[in-house]
């Protein structure tokens, strides 16, 4: 089976640091892309980040470049999202999927396999 698992959520203030982990099983990372995206309350869901083994420069959304960062563990066949300097209004669920091939875009219609979301909240 695919699979693609979230985790790494919570509830910080302002400014603090989280990091969230995407575990993925059923293939390896250098297989396919791996996105994050956030879906706050009454918003569309929006890329954040993602990372490809065939693009030596990871996409960032312009509201989180500079605080958060992306990276990944072949040995763990896990991607995290190193996020710094948070703010309220990076508060939703964040969720990991795949475009289940190598290449990516920013949309969340090129991602073929979800996992479960995992809620960040940023008091102020």
């Amino acid at each position: 089976d695919v699979q693609l698992q979230a985790s790494g959520g919570g509830l910080v203030q302002t400014g603090g640091s989280l990091r969230l982990s995407c575990a993925v099983s059923g293939f390896t990372l250098d297989d396919f892309a791996i996105g994050w995206f956030r879906q706050a309350p009454g918003k569309e869901r929006e890329g954040v980040s993602c990372i490809s083994s065939s693009d030596p420069s990871p996409y960032y959304a312009d509201s989180v470049k500079g605080r958060f960062t992306i990276s990944s563990d072949n040995a763990k066949n896990t991607v995290y999202l190193q996020m710094n300097g948070l703010k309220p209004e990076d508060t939703a669920i964040y969720y990991c999927a795949t475009t289940l091939r190598q290449r990516y875009t920013d949309s969340p219609v090129d991602f073929s396999l979800w996992g479960q979301g995992t809620l960040v909240t940023v008091s102020s």
